[in-house]
């Protein structure tokens, strides 16, 4: 089976989890040919296994503000722009903008994301909903053809046109309240998102040598990455399989990057993108969440169920197996803490609760670990924490000649005192999550793999991850973190209970072993689903008949018998 398997910003260009995953899936899946499809891919690809290769790249300049991006984009990915814009005569503008006013009527409507179309009750509001859903679909795939008919959308949709469009589907009838409140600077930044969103309906990808080839196409997440396999059962019938560990909708509210954005812009973002989300679920094959609480954010966007099925992320769980065996290892005193130093994981509330702790046993210690980040401005919070630490616990001495020490210590994963996350979790005895933001903590199942118990805030897939092999309490509530931190400090035997608990249901559900043969039966169940489509060169099933050779005497006895059969 031919994969096209698109993936964006990670394989084979990138680490990370999504490149991790990816790797496992194509070096675990060796009976399959991959062809990889990478959006924002350059540099040098990480060495792939014969049954892999990079079909396509596109780089798509990051933000595409700059000139240098946008030539070097519109060179690599659009091709020549020179020759595109003699191709757009006036019949083809004309369809441009027929096309972007279908796609920005459906993003500018009332209930135009796909949540709140979910929630709606029977009458107006659901057949708006999908009338308006019917109008950016119809918008999207007409600017798809076009772009595949002329050699992309350069410059189109930054073009006044689009702008003046967008204006007015915004002051049409029925158009949200935010939509109807945006101004030009909202409509100049909306329309500089949605050409990056778009960027992929300008590639060369969708010939019958290139995506039309794949006999699935997989999707390595939602949203723009999607889009091409989105296109490809459009113009060629492949079934579109898409997997989300993390909700790109979801990420979309989330993200800081948008905190400056004027209250109408952020309505016109969350539509668009709440658009292309149910568009992409409604047409997919089938939809492979991480976890129960992706499929609740994907269900909220109108996926229907029965084309859900929950396949859990696979984690290499042999590198924890020495930690895992040994009930003994670690401080019995010792909190650990393991993730990205930022305000989501409310390091805050776990000092205050660690401070109660203090309090109510002296000799507990906390290790907080942070994953490096090399983003500006990622070290101002841990910063912070570090301040508040200090304030909460001055150094202590246990004798009058003795130097100070910290009961929290902060360090840095990859450095001398935490080398790797095996030697992390050895060191202690209880692994916290404040956690009050969370998709699927990854940290968790690491512990879990390290027979390690674990105190968690019921936030995001904690619940369907631990089961009841750790104790939950709820987020930003301090006293009830240390409340059952204590709980596991003081009873040893309790503690390697749930761990040794932990560790055999994440052997269980969270290996990579379980995430293959899960994919492996997708993949057959898919194509047996799928219509059979013959390509050049590949002949045509049963033109030549079967031949058997039967051994025997069977043949000779009918010559004998004067039948005349010719010997097999």
């Amino acid at each position: 089976m031919r994969i096209g398997l698109l993936t964006e910003g990670g394989y084979p260009y990138a680490t990370g989890e999504s490149g991790l995953w990816c790797e496992r899936l194509v070096h675990g899946l060796g009976q399959h040919q991959f062809d990889l499809y990478a959006l924002g891919g350059s540099g040098t690809p990480r060495p792939l296994p014969p049954n892999a290769r990079v079909a396509r790249t596109a780089d798509l300049g990051g933000s595409g503000t700059g000139p240098a991006a946008r030539n070097l984009l519109e060179r690599t990915a659009f091709g020549d722009r020179r020759a595109a814009r003699r191709a757009y005569g006036r019949r083809e503008r004309r369809r441009f903008v027929e096309a972007f006013h279908r796609l920005a009527l459906g993003v500018c409507g009332e209930n135009a994301t796909g949540a709140a179309e979910s929630t709606a009750g029977p009458g107006e509001n659901n057949e708006a909903g999908t009338e308006l859903g019917s109008a950016f679909a119809e918008g999207l795939y007409a600017l798809a053809e076009l772009a595949r008919e002329r050699g992309g959308l350069p410059g189109a949709l930054r073009s006044d046109d689009a702008v003046r469009t967008l204006e007015s589907a915004c002051r049409a009838p029925g158009a949200r309240r935010g939509a109807a409140a945006a101004g030009l600077p909202d409509h100049l930044a909306f329309v500089e998102h949605l050409e990056r969103t778009l960027r992929p309906l300008s590639l060369d990808w969708y010939a019958e040598d290139a995506l039309g080839a794949a006999d699935l196409c997989h999707a390595a997440a939602g949203g723009t990455t999607a889009l091409p396999g989105l296109l490809a059962k459009r113009f060629f019938g492949t079934p579109l399989l898409v997997t989300e560990y993390g909700v790109q909708l979801r990420s979309h509210y989330l993200s800081a990057a948008g905190a400056d954005r004027s209250g109408p812009l952020r309505t016109l973002l969350a539509a668009l993108h709440g658009r292309l989300a149910a568009e992409v679920y409604g047409q997919a094959a089938l939809l492979t969440p991480g976890n129960a609480h992706a499929r609740r954010w994907q269900e909220k966007c109108g996926a229907d169920r029965a084309r859900i099925r929950t396949v859990h992320p696979g984690m290499a769980a042999d590198r924890f197996a020495e930690v895992g065996e040994d009930e003994e290892s670690g401080d019995p005193a010792t909190l650990v803490w393991v993730g990205r130093a930022e305000p989501a994981k409310d390091l805050i509330a776990l000092l205050h609760a660690f401070a109660e702790i203090r309090a109510r046993q002296p000799d507990a210690r906390l290790r907080i670990v942070a994953v490096p980040v090399r983003e500006p401005g990622s070290g101002a919070y841990l910063a912070h924490i570090k301040g508040l630490a200090a304030q909460l616990f001055p150094d202590e001495a246990a004798g009058a000649h003795a130097v100070g020490e910290n009961p929290v210590t902060f360090e840095e994963l990859g450095g001398p005192e935490a080398p790797t996350l095996e030697d992390t979790y050895a060191a202690g005895a209880v692994v916290v999550l404040s956690s009050v933001v969370e998709g699927f903590p990854a940290s968790l199942v690491e512990a879990m793999f390290c027979a390690r118990a674990t105190v968690s805030t019921d936030v995001g897939a904690v619940v369907e991850i631990i089961g009841g092999t750790g104790l939950v309490v709820p987020p930003r509530n301090p006293r009830a973190l240390a409340d059952a931190c204590l709980a596991l400090l003081r009873e040893p035997e309790r503690r390697h209970r749930l761990g040794a608990a932990a560790r055999a249901r994440a052997l269980e559900l969270f290996t990579v072993e379980q995430n293959l043969a899960a994919f492996r039966g997708i993949y057959l169940e898919l194509l047996s689903h799928a219509p059979v489509r013959h390509r050049p060169g590949d002949g045509v099933p049963f033109a030549h008949p079967a031949e058997a050779h039967v051994p025997g005497s069977w043949a000779h006895k009918a010559v004998a018998a004067g039948t005349g059969a010719p010997d097999a």
